[in-house]
Formats: structure tokens, C-alpha cells, sequence
């Protein structure tokens, strides 16, 4: 058993702010002196960013779709090991997940599979006893989810404030643990698609601070540290999910394609390739850098391309190496943004179009709307370099893009996707190279990652005898 202080910090609803009082309570705490290790439920790459500023520590998924509840409890004991304090922050309302009529991949079931308190942020606005009714619906519902305190956000004034606080702690047998004022200026800046950069920059600090300070002066800190620390100690499942890969021999040099542009990444896919034998090497496009030589294979994640387009369009000499690559024969693996840099261009929305590196014979459209967000399930039409056929692994989709084949072009899919939207036929698999929208968690499938590897060892044992 291990002691692994931690608090989920849910909402009532999308825009309650959650984000921004987890990443208070996160600053406080880190000004305590604590190492705080942050969480975001479900699959989301931008708030991890936040965090990760944050805290200094790199933030992770904790997902019960994507993830069996083992699993996702490994990943989580895994990647809180050396913290002081855990803080998870939820995804939409307490209880929304895959689907309307069970706890599936919700807040919920992440607070259940972890035996995590609770934390609920209620937007009071316009509200007094009624605050009660709803706090009071939210531990009916499902009374395994460990609700242990309130706070309550955008309260008018510190009477306003008192008013809620005595309702919900007389009807429903909680405490609330503070509050926060109406306060426009402490939202979070719009996360449009430009943004993450400017965290990455550190220039969000200023904001931080001021969370901090608010969170310090409207929050009981220490008791809510108190809630965290009393969080009753985990085991790790008795199975891992590597127990049913092998380690592979040779250490296979895996070149990652990481920057503003490209870093949409679950940092336990990363380590798990590690942990399997290989040896990670990074590289930026946008800085213009040639894939490492060294490399026997080759990741190109997700992120931005299309804010970056006329800069990667320029740079040649990444191009021309990824081309090279994969003229070799060597693996490559890019998952959406990476799948769109691999196209022949990206036309924004604007209508400008860039040419990127040509392999996938398609181009790549902006558009204004969202054209695919939500879990999906892949399943290989025939073997790749991940899958074996009829093989799955789970994952996400969310893009602003569609990609367009060319007149004339064959497609050879790498897999069906199935969501919400039903079955689809997704991606582009042909020799050495596997791209798709859909950004896969290796997790929920580790032998994909093994597979992977192995393709690498074999194409730098086919190198060796070329110069043997």
C-alpha cells in the first residue's frame, strides 16, 4: 500500500471554473513548499500544459475509458510517485462521461476507481439555499462518490458567500471550504489554438500568482490539505500492463518530434517505449532539425501545424529528412497534426496553403468548426506497424481539419474508428509509415508499442548488414 495524498477538483458543469481554481489551489500549494503532482480526467492535452507550468512537473490523463480502471490506477500511482500532493482536475460535470446513462469514463468513475475525495466547485451566481438542492443532487446521485467539501465560485459578496455556505452545510453535511468573488479578470484567457505556446513561455506566470492569491485568500488551504492527506492509502493491481511485453534487446533509438507545433503526447506512451528497451531523441521541426541519424524510428504527435504552417512549409531540411527517413524504410508513426504535416499541404482558413513534408497524397483543409471530437476505438484492417489485423486500441480524435485525398489516389486505411458517429474507415498505412487523426493511448493496448519497437529494431539490423 502506498500513501498518495490527492483531491479531485470536479464541477457542477463545463464552465463553473475548475480550471482556474485547480490551478489556484495548485500555485498555493506549490507555494507551501509541496511538490504537486497534477492530473486532468479524460483526454486533454491543453490543461495539462497549464499544469505542468503550473507545478513544474509534467501533468497526465487519468482516463477509465481509454484505460481499465487497473490500468488508469497504475498510471495514476506511477506518475504521483515523489509528490507531496496530487490535485485531479475534472472534465465537464461530475458525472458526465462517455455516455448519459452510466459513470463511464466521468470524473465520477476516476474519483471511484482511486478512492479519491471530492472536491466540488459550484457556481453560485444568483444563487442561496438553492446551492444546497444542487450540491445535494450531486451526492444522491451516486453516494460511492466521496464528495467532501464545496467551494463555491463567483459568489457576489462575502455575505453572499455566508448565505450559501450555511445552506449547503446544513442540508447537505459538508463543509464548504471557501469561496471566490465574481471576478472577470481572473478567467483564463481564451484557448484558442495559438495559446499553449504562451504557457510554455512562462507567460502566464503573472496570472498564476494572481490565482494563487485569490485562491489564498477565499480558500482554507490547510484544510483542504487536510481532505487530501487523510485520502486513504492505493496498491498497485496485482497485474501490470507490462507484464505482457517483453523488453527488447538492442535499445532501438526512437526519434520524437517535439515543439510548439508537435507535442501532443501521453507521457506514459513515451515511457513506455522507454521502459520496453528504447532511447528516446528529440528533434524540433519548427527550429528546422534534421531527424537524428541515429534514430531507427520516428514519432510526429499532435499539436499545431496549421499555427505554425508558413514556418514548417520553409523548413527544408526537416522535410527532407523525414522524406529520407522514410525512403529507408525505417518506422514512422504521426498521430494528427503529425498525420497533417506528413499530407502534401495545409490550406488555412484563410485560404493560404503550404506545402508540408508530401508523403500522404491529400490535403489538408482548416476549418472553422470542430470536424471530429470524441473517443474512439480502432481496430487494424490488416497488419501494420503497430497492429496485427483485427487487432484495437482506444484513444481520441479532436481536429479542426479534414484531410482530402487526391484525384486519383489509392487509400490504404489503417483502421476502422468507431464512436459516436458509428463506424468509419480512418487513416493512412502503407509500408513503414502509420498516420491517423486518432491519437491512440498505447496503454490501452501496450503490445502496440512493442510492435512498434520492433519494427525499429528490424530496420536498424537491416541497416547493419548494409554496412556490415
Amino acid at each position: 500500500m502506498m500513501k498518495r495524498p490527492r483531491l479531485l477538483i470536479a464541477g457542477t458543469g463545463s464552465g463553473v471554473g475548475k480550471t482556474t481554481i485547480t490551478l489556484g489551489v495548485m500555485a498555493a500549494f506549490r507555494r507551501r513548499g509541496l511538490k504537486v503532482q497534477g492530473f486532468k480526467c479524460g483526454p486533454d492535452y491543453i490543461d495539462p500544459t497549464y499544469h505542468t507550468a503550473v507545478t513544474g512537473r509534467v501533468s497526465r490523463n487519468v482516463d477509465t475509458w481509454m484505460l481499465t480502471e487497473e490500468n488508469m490506477r497504475e498510471c495514476f500511482i506511477r506518475g504521483s510517485d515523489g509528490a507531496d500532493v496530487s490535485v485531479v482536475e475534472g472534465v465537464m460535470g461530475l458525472y458526465d462521461g462517455k455516455d448519459p446513462l452510466s459513470e463511464q469514463g466521468s470524473s465520477a468513475s476516476i474519483a471511484m476507481a482511486l478512492d479519491c475525495p471530492v472536491i466540488l466547485v459550484v457556481n453560485v451566481h444568483s444563487m442561496a439555499r438553492s446551492a444546497a438542492a444542487v450540491v445535494l443532487g450531486y451526492q444522491r446521485l451516486n453516494p460511492q462518490v466521496a464528495i467532501r467539501g464545496v467551494i463555491a465560485n463567483r459568489a457576489g459578496s462575502k455575505g453572499h458567500y455566508r448565505l450559501v455556505k450555511a445552506a449547503i452545510e446544513q442540508e447537505c453535511g459538508i463543509p464548504v471550504l471557501g469561496w471566490l468573488a465574481r471576478d472577470e479578470s481572473m478567467t483564463l484567457p481564451e484557448r484558442h489554438l495559438g495559446l499553449v505556446p504562451a504557457v510554455e513561455r512562462g507567460e502566464c506566470e503573472d496570472l498564476f500568482a494572481q490565482l494563487a492569491d485569490k485562491v489564498e485568500q477565499g480558500v482554507d488551504m490547510e484544510r483542504l490539505l487536510a481532505i487530501a492527506q487523510d485520502a486513504p492509502p492505493l496498491s498497485m493491481p496485482s497485474s501490470s500492463y507490462l507484464d505482457s511485453v517483453p523488453v527488447l534487446p538492442g535499445a532501438p533509438v526512437v526519434a520524437v518530434a517535439k515543439d510548439s507545433a508537435f507535442h501532443f503526447y501521453y507521457p506514459e506512451n513515451l515511457e513506455l517505449l522507454e521502459r520496453l528497451g528504447a532511447k528516446l531523441v528529440f528533434f524540433s521541426p519548427l527550429a528546422d532539425e534534421a531527424v537524428p541519424e541515429e534514430a531507427d524510428g520516428l514519432l510526429i504527435g499532435g499539436g499545431f501545424p496549421e499555427e505554425f504552417a508558413e514556418r514548417l512549409s520553409r523548413n527544408e531540411r526537416t522535410k527532407q529528412s523525414i522524406r529520407r527517413f522514410i525512403q529507408c524504410g525505417k518506422p514512422v508513426f504521426a498521430e494528427c497534426g503529425g498525420y497533417m504535416y506528413l499530407a502534401r499541404s495545409i490550406e488555412t482558413t484563410s485560404g493560404q496553403v503550404y506545402p508540408m513534408v508530401g508523403f500522404i497524397p491529400g490535403r489538408v483543409r482548416m476549418q472553422h468548426r470542430l470536424s471530429a471530437l470524441g473517443y474512439r476505438e480502432v481496430r487494424a484492417t490488416d497488419d501494420n506497424l503497430l497492429f496485427a489485423k483485427g487487432e484495437s486500441a482506444r484513444g481520441h480524435e479532436f481536429h479542426y481539419s479534414s484531410l482530402e485525398p487526391e484525384a486519383g489516389s489509392t487509400w490504404p486505411f489503417a483502421y476502422t474508428s468507431e464512436g459516436r458517429r458509428g463506424e468509419m474507415k480512418e487513416g493512412y498505412a502503407q509500408a513503414n509509415v502509420l498516420a491517423g487523426y486518432t491519437h491512440l493511448h498505447f496503454v490501452s493496448n501496450s503490445r502496440i508499442a512493442a510492435r512498434f519497437l520492433q519494427h525499429c529494431t528490424k530496420a536498424r539490423q537491416q541497416r547493419s548488414g548494409e554496412y556490415a
